[in-house]
C-alpha cells in the first residue's frame, strides 16, 4: 500500500478542513496516510531563565514519516511550508506546498486547484525541485548546546534590535573579519527574497550554490552583503559583552551569550519540493514581489483650453 503525508496549520480552520477532507480521499484511493501539525516543525524559543531549549533536528521527524513515505502534502502559509521541511527533510520526503495563508512565495498551488494537483502527484507526474538547507549549530567551546535546519535564514542580533553589535565572522578557511551592525543574516538563495532582501541583500536564484551575509544596518560602508560559496562554513563568534538573540527562519531560537560561537555549513539533507510544471523562478518574482514588471510612464499633461 503507497503511503502519503499530510502537514498543516492547525490553528486555521481552513487548512484543517482540507487537510482532513485530503486525508478521507486518500484512503479511499488505496492510500496510507499520516497526518501531523506543522506545529512539530516549530522550534520554540529561550527564555532568559533557559537560555538553552536543544531540540536534535531529526527528533522533529513526525511518527510515521519515512523513506518508504512517497510523497506529503503541506496546506498553510510560508511559515507552515519552513516547518514542515525541518520535519521532513531528514527523511527525503517531497513536499507539495498548498497554499492557504497570504503571501506563499514558497507555495506550489493553491486550495481551487488542489483537485487535480491531487491527481497529479498519486499518479507520480511531478518533478523534485531540490532547495540546500543550512545546519545551524551553537556551541561553548566544543560542547553542541543547540542545533536546527535552516530554509531561509538565521538572523543573530542584539537585544532590544535597535542597539549595534560587533561580530567576527569566519567565512571557510579566509581570515576573519569584523563587522558592526544591528544584527547579522546568513541566508540561503531561497532566503534571499526573505529578511536578506528587506536588509539589502541580492536576490539569488534558487540554483546557485552560494550562501549570503547581510549585515542589518551596518555601522560601516564598506559592510556590504557577501556572496561565497555554500561549500565554506561560517562561524560566528559575538564580540559582546551582553548576549544575543539567534533566530532561525524567523520561527524559533536560542539566546547566544559572549562565550558562544555560531556555525553554519550547507546540510546533508535538502528541501524537496514537488513542481507540478516546471520551475519558473521570475516568474514567481513577478507575480509575488513585482520584479521586472514593465515601467508605465506617467500620462502627458495636456493644456485645457
Amino acid at each position: 500500500m503507497p503511503k502519503a503525508g499530510i502537514i498543516y496549520n492547525d490553528v486555521k480552520p481552513v487548512a484543517c478542513r482540507i487537510a482532513h477532507e485530503v486525508k478521507d480521499k486518500l484512503i479511499e484511493s488505496g492510500w496510507e496516510v499520516c497526518l501531523t501539525s506543522g506545529s512539530g516543525g516549530i522550534l520554540g524559543y529561550s527564555h532568559p531563565d533557559r537560555p538553552i531549549c536543544h531540540t536534535t533536528i531529526d527528533s522533529l521527524i513526525p511518527p510515521g514519516f519515512d523513506e518508504e513515505m512517497s510523497f506529503a502534502i503541506v496546506f498553510g502559509g510560508d511559515g507552515t511550508v519552513l516547518a514542515a521541511f525541518r520535519q521532513v527533510a531528514p527523511c527525503g520526503v517531497p513536499l507539495l506546498a498548498v497554499n492557504t495563508g497570504h503571501m506563499g512565495f514558497l507555495t506550489e498551488t493553491y486550495v481551487n486547484n488542489l483537485p487535480q494537483a491531487l491527481e497529479l502527484v498519486m499518479a507520480g507526474n511531478y518533478e523534485i525541485e531540490e532547495r540546500a538547507m543550512l545546519s545551524v549549530q551553537l556551541f561553548d567551546q566544543d560542547f553542541l548546546l543547540w542545533q536546527a535546519l535552516c530554509l531561509n535564514e538565521m538572523v543573530i542580533h542584539r537585544e532590544p534590535l535597535t542597539s549595534m553589535c560587533h561580530f567576527e565572522v569566519q567565512v571557510g578557511r579566509h581570515a576573519p573579519v569584523d563587522i558592526a551592525a544591528d544584527g547579522l543574516i546568513v541566508s540561503t538563495p531561497t532566503g534571499s527574497t526573505a529578511y536578506s532582501l528587506s536588509a539589502g541583500g541580492p536576490v539569488v536564484t534558487p540554483g546557485v550554490p552560494t550562501l549570503q551575509l547581510v549585515p542589518i544596518c551596518p555601522h560601516s560602508l564598506a559592510s556590504r552583503a557577501l556572496v561565497f560559496a555554500n561549500t565554506e562554513p561560517v562561524t560566528i563568534y559575538p564580540a559582546n559583552p551582553n548576549r544575543l538573540v539567534m533566530v532561525v527562519d524567523g520561527n524559533g531560537g536560542c539566546y547566544v551569550l559572549p562565550e558562544f560561537r555560531v556555525k553554519l555549513e550547507r546540510s546533508p539533507y535538502s528541501a524537496r519540493f514537488i513542481r507540478l510544471q516546471p520551475p519558473e523562478f521570475f516568474k514567481i518574482l513577478r507575480e509575488k514581489l513585482g520584479w521586472g514588471l514593465p515601467h508605465i510612464a506617467k500620462p502627458t499633461s495636456v493644456e485645457l483650453p
